[in-house]
């Protein structure tokens, strides 16, 4: 069984068991809010996932921080789930569980994810023309942006939702037009 998959296997029923007891207790919109700070949380310190993650420090100082870090600003339901992972010794897949979470949110809210690679920050008026286009594309209610910027596309922009792919950069213009001249050689 390859990492991934064992990942997987963990991390898809504690994400499926969070959903179902939020929509069941109808706190559906509080436990993702919780979910989207908890996942801004990880993404803005290293160290914080870092001590989650690490095997070294024990549950009870795991908990103390999550107590400190999260406890007033999170669902007391939000917590206990929290505080159950790190019983279970799962906390090092919070960060996964949290993209697991937002997964099978969109698919209940039906938002479609589109990610997006460019080479300069876009402007307001240009994420909305992308996400009207998503929509037309996807007939999905609403989409969500995850936002890359990388300078090596030189200008342009690579859309990719699900497994369409729409590549309207200029590096991906030069590889195609270096394809079909040496492709007549």
């Amino acid at each position: 069984m390859k990492s991934n998959s064992v990942s997987q296997a963990v991390v898809a029923p504690y994400a499926d068991a969070l959903i179902s007891l939020a929509q069941e207790q109808n706190h559906l919109d509080a436990i993702a809010k919780d979910v989207r700070l908890i996942g801004d949380t990880l993404a803005d310190s290293v160290e914080l996932t870092q001590l989650l993650a690490s095997p070294l420090i024990g549950a009870n100082v795991k908990k103390g921080v999550i107590e400190s870090v999260f406890g007033s600003s999170v669902n007391v339901l939000t917590k206990s789930f929290l505080l159950l992972l790190v019983d279970r010794k799962r906390i090092a897949f919070l960060g996964e569980i949290v993209k697991e979470f937002k997964a099978l949110l969109r698919v209940i809210d039906q938002v479609s994810l589109a990610e997006i690679t460019t080479a300069l920050k876009l402007s307001r008026a240009q994420e909305d023309s992308i996400r009207d286009r998503v929509k037309a594309m996807t007939k999905a209610k609403s989409v969500e942006l995850d936002i890359t910027i990388n300078p090596d596309l030189i200008g342009g922009v690579i859309i990719k939702v699900g497994s369409q792919v729409v590549d309207a950069s200029i590096r991906g213009q030069l590889r195609r037009l270096k394809s079909s001249l040496t492709a007549g050689v």
